[in-house]
């Protein structure tokens, strides 16, 4: 008979405690990756505001580069959790070296993307032309760390998948508090140094970036968690027929997280037409709206693993609580979220500023901000379960459906067309979230009940081929 969904039955409360035990450090390794991009604004404001400026504008064109790194990288977390649920660790080792390949080879494109497409960019969207220099110096700097990103996600996304997360919350913390004082060094001309502002806050996140992948690197080179793989034992040429796996899981998930990295950032293009203040409100809600992201977000990374484990052993009856309890957590998280954002609305928008006219469009959008926590966070959880199946493909049609056919028509026809202006936009966002929630976790219970094939063989109609075997 089966288990009504929340009840929590002794398997799920099994679950329960092995997801904890994943979730925590990867929400807090979230935390910490956002917290870069604060210690970089805290340090830009403190310059002044044209330096503040520049580093925004040029940390958003750097967030493409992020975005399409988390999402090809993310293929590496599931094939190796099947792999290791399966016992054939000895796989691990030579898929995590193709890994490295695709992400050397992603970084330098990205780099040279930044390097060259990024002030083109800036110079044609009718920025203004004060800024322009400092944003390119900026972009030209931190394009130097898109291949230290690809290869922290590639040794990240390793550790997941095998079930040790602590490691990325370390690293995390550790980029983090580098980021401070080489960053104050270069962009406030400390220590003898040259006063380089923007460029100086871009230089120093490149540093960074790859000081975090080179030690993590050193790390499992000699931590006890890894040595029966024999990571760097030796290195295999490229294998096109592996790359292309990872890339067949991976390509769908980048292209899922820029379409809905893209539909808040059209949210925001359509809001700035509205006036300074709405911008400045709409920048407070989005913004809390974004740390509070990371919980769901670190939740979904472990169901993924505890899916893919679960799939790799041929359990069924896991994966569909593996599932299970990354969404009951999820919405156990969001409901502090939301509770926060619809109780104290005031007093979040107050740490802030102290403009009042600012604060009233903060408190209205930060109640609707409340509200799709919930849709928020599942289709986040769901997300997270269906690429623990390896299945990306299906899930990026339905996210473009979600947030480009629902969410933005929805939204611009409220602010518009209704005359709601930036709440309007904002339901727009609960719409589109809430259908992609409703289609996604209906996709992964119907995925959850078919037979789950053998890791590494042909699955028929399953979208959990991947593997390098």
């Amino acid at each position: 008979m089966p288990i009504p969904f929340f009840r929590l039955s002794p398997a799920r409360a099994s679950e329960l405690r092995e997801m904890l035990r994943l979730a925590v450090p990867l929400v807090l390794g979230q935390l910490s990756a956002v917290g870069m991009n604060v210690v970089d604004a805290l340090l830009a404001g403190h310059v002044d505001a044209h330096t503040l400026g520049s580093v925004a504008v040029g940390t958003s064109v750097w967030a493409i580069s992020i975005v399409v790194t988390i999402g090809v990288m993310m293929a590496l977390p599931p094939s190796v959790a099947q792999l290791n649920g399966a016992g054939r660790r000895e796989r691990i080792g030579p898929l995590f070296r193709q890994a490295l390949w695709l992400a050397a080879a992603l970084g330098v494109l990205l780099a040279l993307g930044t390097y060259v497409g990024g002030p083109f960019i800036v110079s044609h969207i009718g920025l203004d032309a004060p800024l322009v220099p400092d944003v390119t110096r900026f972009l030209r700097a931190i394009a130097f760390g898109a291949p230290a990103l690809a290869v922290f996600f590639a040794l990240r996304g390793l550790g997941e998948g095998i079930g040790v997360p602590r490691p990325t919350l370390y690293f995390s913390l550790f980029g983090l508090a580098l980021l401070g004082p080489i960053g104050y060094a270069l962009m406030y001309g400390a220590f003898g140094l040259p006063r380089m502002g923007a460029q100086g806050s871009g230089i120093a996140t490149a540093f960074v970036l790859w000081l975090q992948a080179g030690a993590f690197a050193i790390y499992m080179s000699r931590s006890a968690h890894y040595r029966d793989l024999g990571l760097f034992a030796h290195f295999e040429g490229p294998d096109m027929r592996a790359i292309g796996s990872l890339l067949h899981i991976g390509v769908p998930m980048g292209v899922t997280l820029f379409m809905e990295a893209g539909l808040f950032i059209g949210v925001a293009l359509v809001i700035g037409t509205l006036g300074t203040d709405i911008v400045a409100g709409h920048q407070i809600a989005i913004n809390v709206a974004s740390i509070a992201f990371m919980m769901p977000l670190g939740i979904a990374l472990a169901t993924t693993v505890r899916v893919g484990h679960a799939v790799g052993a041929r359990d069924a009856q896991r994966v569909r609580d593996a599932g299970a309890v990354g969404l009951q957590l999820t919405l156990a998280a969001q409901v502090l979220s939301a509770g926060a954002m619809l109780l104290l609305p005031r007093t979040i928008a107050r740490l802030y500023t102290h403009d009042e006219a600012v604060v009233a469009i903060a408190v209205q959008l930060l109640m609707l901000a409340g509200l799709f926590q919930f849709s928020d966070g599942i289709q986040c959880a769901a997300n997270g379960a269906l690429r623990g199946l390896k299945d990306t493909r299906v899930p990026m049609a339905i996210t473009l459906f979600a947030y480009w056919m629902v969410g933005l028509p929805v939204g611009w026809w409220l602010a518009f067309g209704r005359g709601y202006g930036a709440p309007g936009m904002w339901v727009g966002l609960i719409a589109g979230l809430s259908m992609a929630a409703v289609l996604l976790t209906r996709r992964f219970w119907r995925l959850a009940r078919r037979p789950l094939p053998e890791v590494g063989h042909d699955s028929g109609d399953m979208p959990m081929q991947g593997g390098i075997g």
